[in-house]
This record gives C-alpha cells, sequence and structure tokens, in this order.
C-alpha cells in the first residue's frame, strides 16, 4: 500500500508559478513511476506528466510542455511539479499518482495504469 499526500496548491496570478509536491509512504518509492494528472470542473480528468522510477524518463502534455517540470527525489519519497507561466486554463485540482509497472509506450500517460492515487491539491490560476 502507497499513500500520496498532494501539497503545494493554491492561487496564483497568471504568469505566476507554483510547485506542488507528492510526499509518499510505504513501499519503497523508487519502483513507482508517478504522475500528475488534473481535473478541472466539469472536464475529465487528464494527463500532465510522468517521471520514471529514477527520473531518467519524463513525458509532458502538449499543453503544459515548456512550462511544467516534474522531478522526484527518491531519498526523501517525493515527486514535484514545477508549474510556471500559469494560465487560468491551467485551474484544476491537481493529482499525484504512483504506477507499479515499468516505463513503456504511453503508458505513462494512461491513468488507469496508476494504482495508488493521492487526494488532489486545487491550484486556481486568476487572470
Amino acid at each position: 500500500q502507497v499513500k500520496l499526500v498532494e501539497s503545494g496548491g493554491g492561487l496564483a496570478q497568471a504568469g505566476g508559478s507554483l510547485r506542488l509536491s507528492c510526499a509518499a509512504s510505504g513501499r519503497t518509492f523508487s519502483s513507482y513511476v508517478m504522475g500528475w494528472f488534473r481535473q478541472a470542473p466539469g472536464k475529465e480528468r487528464e494527463f500532465v506528466s510522468a517521471i520514471s522510477r529514477y527520473g531518467s524518463n519524463t513525458v509532458y502534455a502538449d499543453s503544459v510542455k515548456g512550462r511544467f517540470t516534474i522531478s522526484r527525489l527518491n531519498a526523501k519519497n517525493t515527486v514535484y511539479l514545477q508549474m510556471n507561466s500559469l494560465n487560468p486554463e491551467d485551474t484544476a485540482v491537481y493529482y499525484c499518482a504512483a504506477d507499479g509497472g515499468a516505463w513503456r509506450g504511453d503508458a505513462p500517460s494512461a491513468g488507469t495504469n496508476y494504482d495508488y492515487w493521492g487526494q488532489g491539491t486545487q491550484v486556481t490560476v486568476s487572470s
């Protein structure tokens, strides 16, 4: 069992930055591919970014590429999402998730591949 707790959400102005953190407890953190997803009101959950077990591979949704950066620190059982140049379309509840499978193909972007999810943190960007 893995417990994931997100933090760092809040209110930001357009053009601003926020850094989300996701702290994991339980089994070996480095065993998991970690992902970030988000869900805006009235919309389906969408993939944001993912990082492989030791951070050598990352992938981003086109909508955040060049603005967001995912990273992880296995010694602290934590994955981060640095979000820059925020815009109102980034407003959503952001969730981190852990996938015990291997990094392969398009798998990191599919929410159904993830075994554990956090409770989410709200990010609101004002114009």
